[in-house]
């Protein structure tokens, strides 16, 4: 069995930004169940935050995190992740990061939702695949090992000490334990426990699922971000870069609705604002088909090639609209988990040997609602320091090898699952599940939807143990792979649902027709779900608050 130093599942942002924060010396490896450069890093458009201007300050960007998170974030971590951000920023440029420029040559910086400076720098409308690229490039300078198409069954536990993981070969076949004094967990978001969403379809909560499994708490599950400017039936998002270079929200009336809903802040309000203000037009006969306007035609051809002609692209693609001379139809969209494993400013989890980063991760900086721009803020940063954390612990680790109990339980579970009889289907499955999340626990919600969502999620995890494959072969098993994927979906559903009903005030991303007020008295808390044999235990944690008082 092969044993690594550290670990790293999933090879986006935040799991190459942890594999480069360990010193060259450790044996550092990353395991991916797709190529690194698809990884869903790469379909970030808009930008990353940082209080680059002469007149922001990183003190700024913390407040403007803390309230656009309707104070639900720990501050102590948002201070962290302001304070460190413009040096990630220069450390990025220093990679190679070609981010787009202002007229006096500096890096360029957009007004995204919520904030109070144009602090979103850009590379035009491809940020996330120009970061991406630049960083798998200083992967490849440091020849660190990449276990490319491989997926994670479970996590090895000994003695209560995460020691490895257990992972599939997608494009051999087989299962193998591969042994690590540490891991991290980098594996991304569960958009696609919708139906539709921006996410791609390899965004399944695997690395919230695994944790929760072996007993790390997952938090603030029930805070699920909707873009709101998504593309009807694909769900291809749309950056919040449009309107923060001046794009328009109209309605059927050919109005600026945002005039009533924020009229400060308008079209660049925070998200959780702007899609319920969209979702209540659509709601309220003034949307146009299901959908919204979202007008760039007064940027100008010049402005929309230059910054954002990737927009321009998926408009005429999927739409089958040129924004140069058509306003695209748009509406909110599943994108964003909030939630995620419950860690520590440095990635650590309860579980000794297990950190996680990136959206995967709750280290709590975004609190009820993301801004826009600190989600790629936020695996830059927090990956560094899981990286950082998890190298220091490994280093008071001695060598210990690893039994092989965990894989052949794993082995017996493979086994059972491809040669199960039915009559049931993955996909049928997940299209229920989606259907049912995307009706009941969408942008409006209730305790008679969301426990409807519970009853029918209940029912689907007693369906999927009867799912059957029609491929029973090992060598590039997707059949295998989307049932695996499927047991994910349907845990983080549960806590999604369960969170959401015992939560009884409306705080960002979680609106609730029932309870349509915040309540700080009694909800500024976090939900804490554990996993058990009945379905997930929920408790609650204080907030961390310092500087900025909720108002």
């Amino acid at each position: 069995m092969k044993i690594h130093d550290v670990l790293i599942v999933g090879a986006g942002l935040a799991g190459m930004r942890a594999a480069l924060a360990a010193p060259p010396m450790l044996d550092v490896a990353i395991l991916s169940k797709v190529h690194p450069v698809r990884s869903h890093s790469v379909a970030a458009q808009g930008g990353i935050n940082a209080a680059l201007g002469e007149n922001d300050s990183w003190e700024a960007h913390a407040f403007d995190t803390a309230k656009g998170g309707l104070y639900l974030g720990d501050q102590d971590a948002i201070e962290a992740m302001c304070r460190e951000a413009p040096g990630e920023i220069l450390e990025l440029e220093r990679m190679g990061v070609i981010f787009s420029r202002d007229e006096r040559g500096r890096i360029a910086q957009r007004p995204f939702g919520g904030a109070g400076f144009p602090r979103t720098c850009y590379a035009a409308d491809r940020t996330g695949h120009a970061i991406l690229h630049a960083m798998y490039e200083q992967i490849l300078k440091r020849h660190i090992a990449v276990y490319e198409e491989w997926y994670v069954t479970s996590l090895i536990v000994e003695d209560g000490v995460c020691r490895g993981v257990v992972a599939w070969d997608v494009l051999h076949g087989g299962l193998h334990a591969i042994g690590a004094k540490a891991v991290i967990l980098a594996t991304g978001g569960s958009g696609r426990v919708f139906l539709t969403s921006t996410n791609a379809v390899i965004n399944t909560g695997d690395g919230m699922a695994l944790a929760y499994r072996i007993g790390a708490p997952l938090e603030d599950m029930e805070f699920v971000q909707f873009h709101p400017t998504t593309l009807k039936n694909t769900g291809i998002l749309i950056t919040e870069g449009a309107r923060g270079e001046g794009g328009y929200l109209l309605n059927t009336l050919g109005e600026r609705f945002m005039k009533d809903y924020a009229p400060e802040q308008m079209e660049l309000a925070t998200r959780s604002t702007v899609s319920l203000a969209i979702g209540k037009e659509i709601l309220e006969g003034r949307g146009v088909d299901g959908c919204v306007l979202l007008d760039l035609r007064h940027l100008g051809r010049q402005r929309i090639m230059e910054r954002l002609p990737q927009i321009r692209e998926l408009a005429i693609e999927f739409a089958g609209v040129d924004p140069i001379e058509s306003p695209i139809p748009v509406r909110p969209g599943a994108h964003y988990q909030m939630g995620g494993v419950r860690t520590d400013q440095w990635g650590e989890t309860e579980v000794p040997g297990l950190y996680a980063a990136g959206e995967c991760a709750c280290v709590s900086v975004h609190g009820a609602n993301r801004l826009g721009g600190n989600s790629l803020l936020e695996t830059i940063v927090f990956g560094r320091r899981a990286g950082q954390r998890a190298s220091e612990y490994v280093r008071q680790v001695p060598p210990r090898a690893v039994s092989d109990g965990t894989l052949k339980t794993e082995e017996a579970r493979i086994a059972r699952l491809i040669m199960n009889p039915g009559p049931e289907r993955a996909w049928q499955i997940r299209d229920e599940l989606g259907k049912t999340l995307s009706q009941n626990l969408g942008i409006f919600r209730t305790k008679q939807s969301m426990t409807h969502a519970l009853d029918c999620v209940q029912a689907l995890k007693k369906r999927a143990a009867r799912v059957m494959l029609q491929d029973h072969g090992k060598i590039f098993n997707s059949d295998l792979i989307h049932a695996l994927e499927l047991d994910s979906l349907l845990d983080i559903a549960e806590t999604i649902a369960a969170g959401g009903i015992a939560r009884e005030e409306s705080r960002g991303a979680h609106y609730r027709s029932d309870f349509p007020n915040r309540d700080d008295g009694k909800w500024l808390k976090h939900t804490v779900a554990y996993q058990t044999s009945e379905g997930p235990r929920l408790d609650y944690a204080p907030v961390t608050i310092t500087h900025f008082q909720p108002k």
